[in-house]
Parts: C-alpha cells; structure tokens; sequence
C-alpha cells in the first residue's frame, strides 16, 4: 500500500524520485565549488594585502624616480628578480592542474588551487601601490555582484551555452595576444580596448563556465572525481573573477 501511495504521489507531482536526489547532489557539488572559489578570492586579497602592509605600506612613495619607503620584503617583491617568479609561479600551477588534474588527489588539488591563490596573491599586491584602496573596494563590490549575477543567469538558463563559449574563448585568446603586443606598444587606447573587451569576455565566461561545471556533475562520480571535477570549477570560477576584477579596476581604478 505504502508503495501504491509513493508511485501516485510520483506520478501525480510528474516528479521522479531519483531526480529529488539528483538535484540535491548537484545542489550540494555547486556549493562545494562556490566554497573553494570564494575561500581562493578572500585568500589572494589578503595575501596581497598583507604583502603591502609588509612592503611598507603607507609608507611607500611613487616619485618620477621609482618607488620609495619600501622595506627589505618590498624591495623584493617589487624590485628584484624575485617579482618574475612571483609572476611565472601562479601559471605553471595552473598548468600543473588544468593538465595533471586526473593524477592527482582530490587533496591535493585543493591544497595546489590554495597555494596558486595565495603566490598570486603576492604578485597581485602591485595594485595597492597603483590605485586607492577605496577604489579598489568599490571596483570589488562591482565585480562580486556582476559575477553573482552571470553566474546565476549561467545556472538557472535553459539556453544551451556552447556554442557562445567558443565564441568568447576565441576572444580571450585575441585579448592574450593584444596584451602582449601591448607591452611593446604601450599604448594607453589599445589598454583601455583591451580591458573593455576583457570585461564583456570574462562576464560572459562566468555564465559559460557556471552551465558547464553544472553539467560536468554526475551522480555517479565517486569521492575523488567529485573532489577534483569541485577543484576544476573553482578554478575556473576564480580565474573569471579574478581578471573580471581587473579588467574593471583598469577601467574605473583611481589610480594613486
């Protein structure tokens, strides 16, 4: 009789018990990949944070002559070979875990995405001595909300987002390429191009990104393919905030 009763409700509702189960688990993996995104953003900020209070704070002068009031630390980090690993370091972990994901433990993953998170941290500790501290608070505030905003659009659509990731994973590439032959040209137009340009590839990736982790979920993963497929999509997630966060500081920063 009680199995009578569950199959009427089922089929009454038109909705499949193993589906309730499905949703909850998918529910519980984005919370998962939302919590290590998150814990990586708040990481890198106080990381570069507390490497500018350490490389002298308010103490630190931009003079036509360079940087003064630095300490030992600051030196460091900004003027000595030391800050091209502090650049180079963050891009071979992320190849370490985009290619050599499926070697590792889930562990693992997660203990490397913290320390890729905490060294760019460091070399992120840059923008303190470019722009105001206010302006970089606000420019925060603006990119959490975009974020929040594509990244749910991404979840809850219907609209298959393939085909437009394709289409923006090509301009991310044009904006990696410009960027470099920039850096030669140094030229402020192409730099502000390239950040607007940057803001709408990475606010569309957002989305992208959120519907594929969402569909890369399965049920039947075991504890490690969940634990590393959670690792991936926080990586992802991170990387699309991150640069979302620069590109606009770039365009709405108020520089020092």
């Amino acid at each position: 009789m009680s199995d009578f009763d569950r199959n009427l409700a089922t089929a009454r509702t038109g909705y499949r018990t193993d589906q309730v189960t499905i949703d909850a688990g998918l529910r519980a993996h984005m919370i998962r990949v939302y919590n290590y995104m998150t814990v990586g953003v708040a990481l890198t900020g106080l990381v570069a944070w507390l490497a500018y209070q350490a490389a002298g704070g308010a103490a630190i002068t931009l003079t036509g002559n360079g940087i003064g009031g630095l300490t030992p630390f600051g030196q460091a980090i900004f003027g000595s070979p030391l800050m091209w690993v502090l650049i180079f370091a963050p891009l071979v972990l992320v190849f370490v875990l985009s290619f050599g994901i499926n070697r590792l433990a889930a562990g693992t993953a997660l203990m490397l995405f913290f320390v890729y998170a905490g060294l760019l941290g460091l070399s992120l500790a840059s923008i303190f001595l470019a722009y105001t501290g206010q302006s970089i608070a606000q420019v925060f505030a603006i990119t959490a909300a975009t974020f929040g905003a594509m990244s749910l659009w991404g979840y809850t659509t219907k609209r298959d987002l393939t085909a437009f990731g394709s289409f923006l994973f090509m301009g991310l590439i044009g904006i990696i390429i410009a960027s470099l032959v920039n850096i030669f040209l140094a030229s402020n137009a192409m730099a502000f191009v390239i950040s607007v340009l940057g803001v709408l590839i990475f606010t569309g990736l957002t989305a992208y990104d959120t519907q594929s982790i969402k569909e890369m979920y399965s049920p039947m993963d075991d504890g490690t393919v969940a634990g590393r497929k959670a690792v991936m999509g926080a990586l992802r997630l991170y990387l699309d905030f991150i640069n979302l966060f620069l590109m606009l500081l770039r365009i709405f920063g108020e520089r020092r």
